[in-house]
């Protein structure tokens, strides 16, 4: 099935994010009506969060099919770490966007209406987010699945072009994130790199040279500018 460009794509996304939510709005229901002593109502809501989680998994596998394991003993293993590194890669994206920008987003919200049990908890899923995506970064280089991500050869490619063509480089703002080109572990000048001597709020061009990714030990040669990820 042909899905790009296409009203079906969207439809499938926002029906796998509606079940998925479902499946999990009805296991905290099940949860609150188990606690309340109504048994039946609670395994109620637990089965029908599992039919949600089966309703989930089929729009996955539509907007997915790269991922689809029908007969596991006809793949190769080349083939069975490219469908792993895939997953990790959805995985990364998704931990990544969530702290580097829909949950700082958030918690920015709920300051401006002086929500606070709202920034506590926008905050805390950030950091959440944060050690998700570190612990499948890790994964991921651990388990020799890293996977290339094309937007980041591009920009290198790019900028080997202008520095043949001579062109100037455009400057690198202080709070400029930088991922690693091995491991795509994002460095955070806000945060540095306390564990490895980088104190918070050290621009990555102050980095020393010998400084090396925490995650899978690259040369800091290996970081390249990072680009924020646009919802999708």
């Amino acid at each position: 099935m042909d899905l790009s460009n296409s009203n079906t794509a969207k439809n499938l996304a926002e029906a796998f994010g509606g079940e998925s939510m479902a499946n999990r709005k009805y296991l905290f229901f099940a949860e609150v009506t188990r606690k309340l002593g109504m048994k039946e109502l609670s395994k109620l809501f637990h089965e029908t969060a599992n039919q949600e989680t089966e309703h989930a998994f089929a729009h996955f596998r539509l907007m997915h099919p790269e991922l689809v394991v029908d007969d596991v003993a006809s793949l190769t293993e080349e083939q069975k770490k490219a469908i792993a590194a895939k997953c990790l890669e959805l995985a990364i994206e998704g931990e990544t966007y969530e702290y580097t920008t829909m949950y700082p987003g958030f918690a920015d919200a709920a300051r401006t209406d002086r929500d606070n049990k709202a920034v506590v908890e926008f905050e805390a899923q950030e950091a959440e987010s944060r050690e998700h995506a570190q612990i499948f970064r890790k994964a991921a280089h651990n388990f020799g699945l890293l996977t290339h991500i094309e937007n980041y050869h591009a920009l290198r490619y790019t900028e080997a072009l202008h520095e043949l063509e001579g062109a100037a480089a455009a400057p690198k703002l202080t709070t400029q994130k930088w991922i690693c080109r091995q491991c795509s572990m994002i460095y955070d000048p806000v945060e540095g790199d306390p564990d490895s001597g980088i104190a918070p709020g050290t621009p990555f061009e102050a980095i020393p040279d010998d400084w090396h990714c925490p995650i899978c030990g690259a040369a800091k040669k290996m970081f390249i500018p990072y680009e924020e990820p646009v919802a999708a």
